[in-house]
């Protein structure tokens, strides 16, 4: 007991003694602080300061023995030198890869927990390394701090701007063993080899839809979840790809980068400007291997052929209703909604569609650009001038069912009908008699062209 008394109080005193030491230190160099002359960045340890002066001085003091490359902390030497020797002694205990450092290893781990610390303050998006972050909040700034010193183009990131420069160098080592094509960059070579292979390895986890590359399965998922991150800041349209919102911008701007080199037309898509060339060659490379027909465009040929196959690849979510075009779908889609975003500048009236929009100004300028190459009649329509000219060649398309007549046009066929099913659609409200069409009873109204022997007559009928 006594023993044990003297041990608490050596231990007190000892530890009072400590005290009193630490109380003398004077506050200035418990505090000491070291200062970059350069930059006025302070560090409290004088080692830490050597190692930051290195990035103003360039200095560099540690080589590798293998290659000769210079650093400027041993750490980094360190871990260069498994560059030679392979090691990797950081290992992911979940799926056993292996790293050379920590911290990728620390990134490794976020696919398998879906941890992304990383938010962005302006949409709310996450990510799981703080570099895309900072990528991909320059979609909200449009900052491009990447620039090529040939061509003086500007990009968001540098591996775009890497893959980029490879246009301007003529160097192209990597080849195709299938098809001899030839690549500057080793990823460019992977990609084109699925396109023999038919490799898809990216595969979408909600339709599971497959992709050969990894930024086309991230633009696809966007359809699942209606992301559209890229916004106009003119008139707040959001876009699913960024070349979607560049396109839409040259609306407002009026911008049309495409000129054709033949006639000097201008355009803002450059498919536009290949359809218009087509033009003026006449050619057309796509043939169709079914029919026979050839297209101009890969495009035209692969949406023609889906009228040999039947194929209906675009899905409306709301009644199920297939079609063979995406755009088919996008017009079909409003009537659901009831969208109508094409308005009439000179009378307000909206319009579904374009097509709609352009036929309906006609009624306002009188325009009749379609022409008939027989008695040169012009027409607002097409379809009015193709009904037109069943006149000239006597083709009769419409038939009726009941006594095999033919006609030229359907509106035609429809008032024979009646003829056989005693339908007379029109009333007179004034006479209550019926007629098969409105001018029946103008042709019968016409007798009476005297409003006073209208009447008497009116008053014998009765």
């Amino acid at each position: 007991m006594e023993n044990k008394l003297c041990e608490d109080n050596v231990e007190c005193k000892s530890q009072s003694k400590r005290n009193d030491f630490l109380d003398e230190i004077p506050k200035d160099i418990e505090k000491k602080s070291y200062h970059c002359d350069i930059c006025e960045k302070s560090f409290t340890r004088k080692d830490s300061l050597t190692i930051h002066k290195r990035i103003h001085t360039g200095d560099k003091p540690y080589h590798c023995d293998i290659c000769g490359k210079a650093f400027s902390q041993t750490g980094s030497l360190t871990t260069h030198k498994r560059v030679h020797t392979c090691e990797k002694p950081y290992h992911c205990d979940i799926c056993g890869k292996s790293f050379s450092e920590g911290t990728h290893l620390t990134k490794h781990k976020r696919i398998h927990t879906g941890e992304k610390p990383y938010h962005c303050d302006t949409c709310g998006k996450s990510f799981a390394l703080s570099g895309n972050l900072t990528t991909h909040k320059r979609i909200h700034t449009e900052e491009r701090p990447y620039q090529c010193d040939i061509c003086g183009k500007s990009f968001s990131n540098g591996s775009t701007l890497a893959k980029h420069k490879h246009i301007h160098a003529e160097e192209k080592p990597y080849h195709c063993s299938i098809c001899g094509k030839s690549f500057s960059q080793t990823g460019s070579l992977t990609t084109h080899i699925r396109i023999h292979t038919g490799e898809k390895p990216y595969p979408c986890d909600i339709c599971g839809k497959s992709f050969s590359q990894n930024d086309n399965l991230t633009k696809h998922k966007r359809i699942h979840t209606g992301e559209k991150p890229y916004h106009c800041d003119i008139c707040g349209k959001s876009f699913f790809h960024n070349c979607d919102l560049i396109i839409h911008k040259r609306i407002h701007t009026g911008e049309k980068p495409y000129q054709c080199d033949i006639c000097g037309k201008s355009f803002s898509l450059s498919g536009h400007l290949t359809r218009h060339k087509n033009t003026h060659t006449g050619e057309k490379t796509f043939r169709c291997d079914i029919c026979g027909k050839s297209f101009s465009e890969k495009g035209y040929i692969i949406k023609h052929k889906r009228i040999h196959t039947g194929e209906k690849p675009y899905h409306c979510d709301i009644c199920g209703r297939s079609f063979s075009e995406g755009s088919s779908l996008t017009k079909h889609r409003r009537i659901h909604t009831g969208e109508k975003p094409y308005r009439c500048d000179i009378c307000g009236k909206s319009f579904a569609q374009k097509a709609r929009l352009t036929t309906h100004k006609r009624t306002h300028t009188g325009e009749k650009p379609h022409n008939c190459d027989i008695c040169g009649r012009s027409f607002s329509r097409t379809d009015l001038l193709s009904s037109h000219r069943r006149i000239h060649t006597g083709e009769k398309l419409y038939y009726c069912d009941i006594c095999g007549k033919s006609f030229c046009l359907s509106q035609h066929l429809t008032l024979h009908k009646r003829i056989h099913t005693g339908e007379k659609p029109y009333h007179c409200n004034i006479c209550g008699k019926s007629f098969l069409q409105t001018k029946d009873h103008v042709l019968d109204v016409s007798h009476y062209w005297d409003e006073d022997r209208f009447a008497q007559q009116q008053q014998q009928q009765l």
